[in-house]
């Protein structure tokens, strides 16, 4: 056996004093070609693990740095050999320094640990951290680095389930259903020139300008009433063309009802505007009658309300401009009032009368009661009106007339403005564009949003008047008026929106003489155009730069909107508004409530293609949250815009493609979710194929899970496009995604197979082609991923449901097999009987040992059956919502078969069945418990008689164990073959011909110290058992129905979401400001935004981790100077003691927190402070009776973390939170399926390995098994090239290629994973006689390498040496229970089975002996040591004796390790 490290590179190792003095690079470059030595395939590999600094290299590895005078790496604070100082030099007992060496590590680690990247790594982390190490400076540093922790993505906070209603954003109504027009307006001017209202006295001068036209100019006295009535109308086709006008100059009573009249009757229920200019009648009356003429003009005839309303009926739109307008107004809604009493009071007495609704009105008055208009002669008579129609040009007026500064600009300079108000480009066109954005972005900020919606959304010239309302509230409020609408508005005059509009005025002033001289000749300039919408655009992202931590609408997002109506500014406003969208579902409401949707509805026609991805983005945000706008896509063929982009041939200007294509598929599947038209449109071969060729994309999961989601949502119940499936062979193809490294595509793949089931014309080809999709898929049901095991489930319930009798008959012949095998049983044909349902847990025989199962039925080596077995092991899984979900589909077929023709046999059957469960049985012990009695005490063991239940539920667990026994025996392996699958069980393999055998030794050698362990029966309080977030079991007692609905569509859509980042989106755009501006939007990945992130700098989240990170470092400085001392000094010290409650039989501690847990000889797991000796939580591990937890590790013990526990059942659970009342099952899988059945049985063994997210499963198994936690996946089965059972497992945690393992016949065999499995074992040591108690390879320190046998062996090992150990120390003559190892002293702990705890050190000098508390009832010596646990990090040791509940606590001398820390 050659040694793992090879010699030259060992030599290179040890030849280190050759290196310069002076130059680290040299020692860079000196390591680096001592890795060219090693092949290239290990070289590749394990540069790849040498990336996890913060998960490996800087936690469990020492933390190092130069030794600038010798030029050597020593190790600095941590896990030195001796006290090594915070500037890397190493301390005598003194203080003063001492000479520094090299460390020299066990098993050649050296290697692993001086990689250029690590090193590189840790030198840009002590430059940044200056001369002095500083401990907190260096976490803070490190906490940037790529940190790895487990079982935190978005699948496992809901198991793959979508949110509640109440729990989801609510959508707000933001489309326009009522949306109207103004098809018609009567513009009502009472002028009368040359006589002046009764009422009225005028100023001398006074305003005198009416529409812009003064009456009193010579020019145009002839038809000057004309002239005025024309420039309003062109005033109001300026804000709405389509609308028909109609003057009415001087109207009389009868004109004025038939026109109103007529205007209602043109335009149905449509709106009317009725315009009234009152300037030259008396000011309205206290009952808000206005004035018009009679025939003659010698009378002024008032008008009621009522009949007004009467005549115009609603919806209508008014506009008053008048003195005292505010009268009218307050008393519109009183008649309106009684216009409705009428309307009730006509319909009580005949419903069939038409009644009229007066309720909808909007009203406009130019000021308040008892307020006149305002007679400036610089302002035109008709300011409000002015307002309204035209405010460009009164504001511009109104500037030049209260600027404060002197000017050249004269009001004559101002009506000469260059440009038309159509044309943005033209100063007069980016007035007007900049007004309507400012006065709708102060409408956005002060208005509730359904008024808004109603005044800004649902009709243009309401919108365009109420713009213009707000300029009117500021300029008149000048000249005392304060001008009055309704509904009613609040006071908007001093937002501060109103300076950027004075700014962006007093800019296009300042180039007025300039322009004018251009204009007519003088000299050339061209115009500067206003900076207001680049300012704007930067403030909105100086807004979305802060994090946006509150979900307050942002005032630049009206502003936003209109920059798109501009070619120059359109990319970086959708950039911007992307990047908004990203927030969350609250964002996009705010998008589309402002009128985003027909924007960017629009611009899917543009061919730019700068603009494509972005508009994808966009896209994707907005289907996300409401997927109503199908219609829209399809209307004008707006999804052809995604389909063309999902097509590889199709080129996207941007890095990250297959990101955008992945957009796209979601698009796609959402446009075609329950639309059928979609589909129909959809149904194309180049979609399809594009979506098919899209799953070989290795490096984009993303996009090979929405390809599959794509897929299920083009043929779900639509048999076009799965034939059209069926010659593609997309079926076929998507099979081979079963063994995906991401869970969430194997997940997609099988609720796209889901849906492909159930084409309605079911020949012989579509039924090969469903069963063929169903025995492919039948390895899932191994998977470690929950969410794949119930999309498999789901799957399951349809087929059983197409092919309901066939699986009929498969129980029923399944059943028929049980009642023969309890026959044989009753026989004497098996040892082994069931006592439940979960009985095959405890019992893992393999049932090939006898005739396979439906040896002589119609089902058998059918898929059927196949399937019908694993849905019985499902029905158990450990998973609850997984059992839930099969339990349901074995129930239908149960009942289904109870209502069949086969009803009556399967009844007797089952009766059979009952009968034999309820005859005692002698109690066994279960598979992995340890608590097996000897032969006398099973002898008087009493006899128990199980609960008589149900007839029917007792059938279905009844089956339910056999089923899963079967899948225990046979089919449980993850690398079987769904062809083997459907052949049956897998029979043994016999010994090989010319085996050596192995001498037989006594019996009682290779038993565990445990054996016969006889615990006392005790009231056993059940503990709280966690379940997943958000699950509810079902009610049993409700009937089963099938098809079971899946919903991993609706979740992949809240979690999708995070995905569609802009993290790299156009990198490739100028100017380089922008590009910074887009990578900054990887903060804004989630779309449900919480207020902190714990990847951004100053939220909470971030500084509880720096935190807990510096907290960390700083008990590592300070516990480790202390293994000299405990290395060489007594542990006797007793520092705390607590009641259990139960039999302690595993412990492990934290290697951060002050949390102890402990678990018993059943199920439960107390986790304890064992600095205040307070018992935090209590729970159920949820391993079946019978079976015990053999093993717990914690992981992510960085950060937060989470409790990993190993039951004998072969299940690996994951808990969240245990120590808190909010626990909760993170993930739970079978890790072990094929147990060996055994007389002494070691339960499971793991270990896990934080750096590579790997879990090392072995036990009473052939193989050792290799779970990838990242993919869940069983990556590799490593034959353990033993017949003994495994008994413990301990790893390298610094690289995690190395592992070794104890063997219940004495041998210690070590293995490299980076080896073909059948070449995995590199060394295997039988120095070892006896049962291996425990194995350890320590996390620092010298790492040494540990192993103790049933004996009292204990010896060290260096897996360089395959010869022989390098120390054996006898620790004790008496049976060794248990081994302990410190993770960094050379410190070890033996229980004995004498009642003795004994602490040595490496070199085998017995530190400490004592013995654990007893108490009053139990002073028996002689009880064995149950559980001894040592911390990771302190000089601390927990133990435990049998038959005694209490955790006693002992330590270092506490003075003396107070001085260390000090």
């Amino acid at each position: 056996m050659t040694s793992p490290i090879s010699e030259p590179l060992r030599a290179d190792i040890d030849s280190d004093e050759t290196l310069d003095q002076n130059d680290p690079s040299s020692r860079l470059q000196t390591l680096m070609s001592l890795h060219e030595d090693e092949s290239s395939a290990r070289l590749e590999q394990y540069l790849d693990q040498s990336r996890i600094q913060g998960a490996r290299l800087s936690r469990s590895a020492s933390v190092e740095t130069w030794d600038k005078g010798t030029s050597r790496l020593v190790e600095a604070s941590v896990d030195a050999e001796g006290d090594v100082g915070l500037d890397g030099t190493s301390r005598q007992d003194d203080g003063t320094p001492a000479e520094s060496k090299p460390v020299i590590l066990r098993h050649g680690f050296e290697a692993e640990q001086n990689s250029e990247e690590y090193l590189n790594g840790l030198t840009k982390v002590l430059d940044a951290a200056g001369p002095v190490f500083d401990v907190s400076v260096v976490s803070s540093l490190t906490l940037q680095q790529e940190f790895y922790l487990y079982y935190c993505d978005k699948r496992y906070d809901s198991g793959g389930n979508p949110k509640g209603e109440e729990e989801k954003y609510p959508l707000q109504p933001w489309r326009m259903k009522d949306r109207l027009k103004t098809v018609s307006a009567a513009l009502t001017i009472c002028l009368n020139l040359g006589v002046d209202p009764p009422d009225v006295i005028k100023t001398n001068p006074c305003a005198r300008l009416e529409c812009w036209i003064d009456p009193a100019n010579p020019s145009s006295t002839q038809k000057a009433m004309e002239t005025i009535g024309s420039s309003l109308q062109r005033q109001y086709e300026s804000l709405s063309i389509r609308t028909r006008y109609k003057q009415y100059l001087d109207p009389s009573v009868d004109e004025t009802k038939k026109f109103c009249s007529q205007l209602r009757r043109n335009a149905k229920d449509e709106r009317v505007l009725f315009h009234y200019n009152g300037h030259g009648v008396p000011k309205p009356t206290a009952s808000g009658e206005i004035w018009v003429f009679n025939k003659n003009f010698t009378q002024y005839i008032p008008i009621s309300l009522y009949d007004l309303q009467s005549w115009l009926g609603a919806p209508s739109l008014f506009v008053y401009d008048c003195s005292e307008a505010g009268n009218i107004i307050h008393n519109f809604n009183r008649f309106i009032e009684r216009h409705q009493a009428e309307n009730l009071e006509a319909r009580l007495t005949d419903r069939s009368i038409p009644v009229s609704n007066y309720g909808d009105c909007i009203q406009l008055g130019a000021c308040g009661r008892k307020e006149t208009l305002p007679t400036n002669p610089d302002l035109p008579a008709d300011l409000f009106t002015c307002c309204l129609t035209t405010p460009i040009d009164i504001a511009l007026r109104f500037f030049v007339l209260q600027n404060p500064l002197p000017s050249s600009v004269t009001i004559e300079d101002v009506a000469k403005m260059p440009g038309r108000l159509q044309e943005r480009r033209t100063p007069m066109g980016e007035l007007n564009w900049i007004f309507t954005a400012i006065t709708d972005t102060i409408a956005w900020n002060t208005l509730p949003r359904p008024l808004f919606k109603k005044l800004f959304r649902q009709d243009l010239m309401v919108a365009a008047l109420f713009r213009n309302f707000l300029l009117s509230q500021r300029i008149m409020r000048v000249h005392q008026c304060h001008p009055q609408s309704w509904p009613a508005l609040p006071d908007t005059h001093q937002h501060p929106l109103w300076q950027s509009w004075d700014l962006a005025v007093e800019m296009v002033l300042a180039q007025l003489p300039d322009l004018i001289d251009a204009a007519e000749g003088r000299k050339q300039y061209e115009y500067m155009h206003s900076a207001f919408f680049t300012d704007q655009l930067t403030a909105f992202e100086v807004y979305l730069s802060q994090g946006a931590v509150s979900e307050k609408a942002p005032d630049q997002l009206p502003i936003v909107l209109q920059v798109l109506l501009s070619q120059v500014h359109r990319l970086r406003a959708l950039i911007l508004l992307s990047r908004f969208l990203d927030l969350g579902p609250w964002a996009v409401n705010l998008a589309l409530s402002i009128g985003i949707f027909p924007y960017v509805l629009k611009l899917l026609q543009s061919a730019a293609t700068e603009l494509k991805p972005v508009m994808i983005f966009i896209w994707a945000r907005i289907l996300a949250v409401d997927e109503t706008c199908q219609q829209d896509l399809l209307k004008d063929s707006g999804y052809k815009y995604f389909t063309q982009i999902l097509e590889t041939q199709a080129g996207i200007p941007v890095p990250n493609a297959g990101e955008h294509r992945a957009m796209c598929a979601f698009i796609i599947a959402m446009f075609c979710r329950g639309y059928p038209q979609g589909q129909v449109v959809c149904t194309d071969p180049v979609v399809m194929g594009s979506c098919l060729t899209h799953l070989q994309e290795e490096d984009n999961p993303l996009l090979r899970q929405w390809s599959c989601l794509c897929i299920s949502q083009l043929w779900l119940d639509h048999p076009e496009a799965k034939w059209l499936g069926i010659r593609e062979m997309a079926p076929q193809r998507l099979c081979k995604l079963a063994l995906d490294p991401i869970p969430e595509v194997r997940a997609a793949m099988l609720y796209a197979l889901n849906t492909f089931i159930g084409i309605p014309d079911l020949t012989d080809q579509v039924a090969q082609i469903e069963e063929t999709l169903a025995s492919t898929i039948l390895i899932l049901a191994n998977d470690g991923n929950s969410m794949v095991r119930r999309e498999l489930v789901i799957f399951f319930s349809k087929f059983v449901d197409r092919y309901e009798s066939k699986f009929l008959v498969t129980a029923y012949e399944q059943m028929l097999e049980e009642k023969d095998r309890d026959a044989s049983d009753k026989d004497g044909g098996t040892k082994n009987g069931f006592a439940g349902a979960n009985a095959f847990v405890m019992q893992g025989k393999r049932l090939s040992d006898k005739s396979d199962m439906l040896s002589t039925g119609v089902s058998k080596d059918t898929v059927f059956a196949s399937a019908w077995r694993y849905l019985l092991m499902l029905s158990v899984d450990p998973y609850p919502e997984v059992a839930d979900n099969a339990g349901v589909v074995v129930d239908y077929v149960h009942q289904a078969l109870l209502e069949s023709p086969l009803g009556e046999a399967a009844r007797s059957v089952m009766d059979v069945i009952l009968s034999a469960a309820r005859k005692p049985a002698p109690k066994k012990a279960a598979l992995g418990d340890g608590s097996q009695k000897s032969p006398q005490a099973r002898r008087s063991a009493s006899k128990t008689t199980e609960k008589q239940e149900n007839s029917l539920l007792s059938s279905i667990k009844r089956t339910a164990s056999v089923a899963a026994n079967l899948a225990l025996g046979g089919y449980g392996s993850a690398n079987t073959s769904p062809t083997a699958s459907l052949r049956g069980p897998a029979t043994k393999s016999p010994r090989r011909n010319g085996a050596p055998q192995r001498p037989r030794t006594p019996s009682e050698w290779t038993t565990p110290p445990d054996q016969y362990d006889r615990v006392p029966s005790s009231s056993h309080k059940p503990a709280k058992s966690p379940l997943p977030r958000g699950f509810k079991p079902r009610n049993v007692r409700s009937k089963p129905v099938l098809p079971l609905r899946s919903q991993l569509f609706e979740w992949a859509i809240e979690v999708c979401q995070p995905e569609l980042n802009l993290r790299t989106v156009y990198l490739h755009i100028n100017p380089p400001e922008l590009r910074s501006c887009l990578i900054s939007a990887q903060y804004f990945r989630e779309p449900q935004m919480k207020p902190t992130d714990a990847d951004e700098p100053g939220s909470n989240d971030y500084n509880e981790r720096l935190w807990r990170r510096t907290r960390n470092e700083r008990i590592m400085a300070m516990t480790q100077p202390q293994k000299d001392y405990a290395e060489e000094n007594r542990w006797d010290h007793a520092a705390g003691l607590f009641n259990n409650g139960s039999q302690p039989t595993r412990m492990v501690f934290h290697q951060f927190e002050d949390h102890l847990v402990v678990a018993d000889d059943r199920d439960s797991i107390c986790v304890w402070d064992w600095e205040h000796q307070t018992r935090l939580n209590r729970f159920s591990n949820g391993n079946p009776a019978g079976t015990r937890i053999s093993d717990m590790k914690f992981i992510n013990e960085d950060d937060q973390a989470s409790l990993m526990t190993g039951s004998s059942d072969g299940v690996l659970r994951v808990f969240r939170n245990y120590d808190s009342d909010r626990m909760e099952v993170v993930a739970s899988w079978r890790a072990l399926t094929d147990l060996v059945p055994s007389n002494f049985n070691s339960g499971i063994a793991f270990d896990w390995q934080q750096g590579q997210g790997r879990a090392l499963v072995a036990g009473d198994v052939k193989v050792i098994r290799v779970w990838n936690v990242a993919t869940e996946l069983c990556t590799m089965d490593i034959p353990a090239r033993s017949g003994s059972c495994i008994t413990s497992l301990t790893s390298d945690q610094v690289a995690g290629n190395y592992f070794v393992a104890g063997f219940g016949d004495g041998a210690v065999r070590v293995y490299d994973v980076r080896n073909p499995p059948r070449e995995a074992m590199t060394a295997v040591w039988k120095e070892h006689k006896q049962w291996i108690t425990n194995v350890h390879m320590q996390r620092g320190g010298i790492r040494e390498l540990v192993s103790g046998s049933r004996n009292g062996e204990v010896k060290l090992w260096d897996i360089r040496m395959p010869g022989s150990s390098l120390q054996t120390i006898d620790a004790t003559r008496d049976t060794l229970r248990t081994l302990s190892v410190h993770e960094h002293a050379p410190v070890f702990a033996a229980g004995t089975g004498q009642h003795q705890v004994k602490v040595f050190n490496v070199n085998g000098r017995q530190l400490s002996r004592f013995e654990p508390y007893s108490s009053f009832l139990n002073q028996s010596r002689s009880s064995p040591i149950a559980v001894t646990s040592l911390h990771p990090h302190r000089m601390m040791l927990a133990c435990a004796a049998l038959n005694n509940h209490h955790v006693n606590i002992f330590t270092c001398d506490p003075k003396a390790l107070k001085e260390w820390e000090g």
